[in-house]
């Protein structure tokens, strides 16, 4: 019964395709600051980076934040997977380790039987179970879409702590998934196609690029999700106040994306990210289409770190800040 329905028709966006464009939420955070709590904040709004930190000793940092979003595939089973991932990628891209995590859940009860929201958060749980990391209950709201997630708390060591802001002019900066997953989600929202090689990679954790981040002695970072990959590199261009150097031809993509995108399947996300960073951006010789390609909004994206990881790909550079926070070549 649960595969007669298309989750992705109850979706007005997809996956991190929904979010908030990155131009709005900066300025609807502008001059929020912290609460004034009594932990020692490590990490915070400044930045716009993954996760919150504070400081529970010399040797320990909480990491927390929340992530969820509308389905990006039909598979209710795959959707909670990726969302899941996606949520523990956070703490992931801070250097961190999840350690325990509740479900988020809005339902439209009315409408899609429980049972497809059940494989949802089973999704959950397998991914939850494959990341060491506890999954322990959660909030639901009846609601007239379908949106699923997870709030996460882990820790990591302070001296580990991988941010946007410590960047250096001179390291080379690394991928360490192939960009495509927006254009080929949006061709599968609206024709049903799957793609297999997309999903295996929003489901992958980035546990293990993140451990090699570490060990790798890399403490600037983040993850590529819904800004793409010219989103997330602006605002680690800013915050480490430096200009990054993308090669566009190093940069890998998932088998289909550069059809998808010529058939025109490319999400409202994916233009206002592309919209966003091109007043700060020198396009170089690459067209639209290679920048559109660049600015995908991606869900449950790899790691870009400042520095090189095992199995992870070299895709620019860190520069002297310039006029420019991006350059591509």
């Amino acid at each position: 019964m649960t595969d007669t329905y298309r989750l992705t028709e109850h979706a007005r966006g997809g996956g991190c395709a929904c979010k908030i464009p990155p131009g709005e939420l900066e300025a609807m955070v502008a001059g929020l600051g912290p609460s004034g709590g009594t932990a020692d904040l490590l990490v915070g709004l400044e930045n716009g980076d993954d996760a919150a930190v504070v400081r529970l000793d010399e040797r320990t940092g909480l990491v927390t934040t929340a992530d969820f979003f509308t389905p990006v595939v039909d598979d209710a089973y795959d959707w909670g997977r990726i969302a899941a991932a996606n949520a523990l990628s956070d703490v992931y891209a801070m250097g961190g380790t999840p350690l325990v995590a509740l479900n988020l859940l809005c339902w439209p009860r009315e409408v899609l039987p429980l049972e497809l929201a059940r494989e949802v958060l089973r999704g959950g749980q397998d991914v939850a179970r494959e990341a060491g990391c506890h999954l322990a209950g959660g909030h639901s709201v009846d609601d007239d879409g379908p949106k699923y997630g997870l709030a996460v708390t882990g820790v990591v060591r302070p001296d580990e702590l991988i941010t946007l802001d410590a960047g250096r002019a001179g390291l080379p900066l690394s991928l360490t998934k192939p960009l495509g997953v927006g254009v080929l989600n949006t061709r599968h929202k609206q024709t049903g196609e799957r793609f297999a090689e997309a999903v295996e990679s929003m489901v992958r954790l980035n546990r293990d690029a993140a451990r090699a981040a570490v060990a790798a002695g890399i403490r600037c970072g983040t993850d590529v999700t819904g800004f793409g990959l010219l989103g997330h590199a602006s605002k680690l261009a800013r915050a480490s106040r430096l200009t990054v150097a993308i090669d566009t031809a190093a940069v890998p993509y998932l088998p289909g994306a550069r059809e998808a995108l010529r058939d025109g399947y490319v999400s409202g996300g994916t233009r206002r990210n592309l919209e966003w960073v091109t007043p700060w951006t020198d396009a170089g010789g690459a067209d639209e289409a290679e920048r559109l390609l660049l600015a995908d909004a991606q869900t449950s994206g790899g790691l870009l770190v400042a520095g090189e990881v095992p199995g992870g790909t070299v895709v620019g550079e860190l520069l002297p800040a310039s006029d420019h926070l991006i350059r591509l070549r």
